[in-house]
């Protein structure tokens, strides 16, 4: 009987310690981000992703210890959590992705805008001046 209820205290207290962790990380980094003004903070993405990652990497370790433990109730607990955050994982990793491939759309775009403005001064302007050498940026 003791084992029943440690396997329901476990599967109850541990997900809740986890949201509670989570809502907590959420708060302090809405905190940064007002105390910024709204601004973008450095590093948000990159501490996101750590977080979310370390939190399923967590869980999924501590089910697979309740598994040898026989507990399977918080096992499976364990294991929504994880799969919860993995999910959470994936879905903000692709927000980035998204975001970066449209700001290197952008800009790519605007080069190549900026390039075909400077060609047709050149050409429209009637003078015989040297090629523009173009620069090479590294990024």
């Amino acid at each position: 009987m003791s084992k029943w209820g440690l396997d329901l205290g476990l599967a109850v207290l541990l997900p809740g310690i986890e949201a509670a962790a989570l809502v907590a990380f959420w708060f302090a980094e809405g905190l940064k981000k007002w105390a910024a003004k709204g601004r973008p903070v450095p590093g948000e993405t990159r501490r996101l992703l750590l977080a979310l990652s370390g939190g399923s990497t967590s869980s999924a370790l501590i089910g697979y210890g309740f598994t040898w433990a026989d507990l399977p109730v918080a096992c499976a607990s364990q294991a929504v959590v994880a799969a919860l955050l993995t999910l959470l994982l994936t879905l903000a990793a692709g927000a980035e992705c998204g975001r970066r491939i449209s700001r290197y759309r952008l800009r790519r775009r605007l080069r190549r805008e900026r390039l075909r403005w400077h060609k047709s001064q050149r050409e429209g302007s009637g003078h015989a001046t040297a090629p523009v050498r173009r620069c090479r940026r590294r990024w």
